[in-house]
């Protein structure tokens, strides 16, 4: 390689290892058609990208502020009423999706409460 020419495969490698917010990656998003946006929106996998600390320290305060607001809304519903789903956290890189707790239904408080003071025995 001659000096001061860049290859293709170096300006390829260089583009690809660019933040997702330089003017660059958003130039291209811009220009894709609206399909092939979704396609990519839908292939994403934020749990194989590249973090920061600063990255990881704002996932986990969205999921608390997340966590906070349903607390909340819990909170000021009427108890009769149906109570939102718990928030998903943000997915983190190397971390595998969280699969949802199993939620405990009416029917089955009232049958561990006979257990455990022995009415089911």
């Amino acid at each position: 390689m001659h000096r001061g020419r860049m290859s293709w495969r170096r300006l390829r490698v260089l583009i690809q290892h660019l933040p997702p917010e330089s003017a660059t990656w958003t130039a291209i998003r811009n220009a894709m058609s609206d399909e092939d946006l979704a396609k990519q929106s839908e292939a994403a996998a934020p749990e194989r990208d590249r973090w920061s600390k600063l990255e990881h320290l704002m996932a986990a305060v969205a999921d608390r502020v997340a966590r906070v607001e349903y607390v909340l809304v819990c909170a000021n519903t009427d108890k009769k009423s149906k109570r939102p789903d718990p928030p998903e956290p943000i997915r983190r890189p190397g971390a595998k999706q969280v699969q949802p707790r199993a939620q405990l239904s009416e029917g089955g408080a009232n049958f561990l409460f006979k257990l455990i003071n022995g009415g089911a025995a």
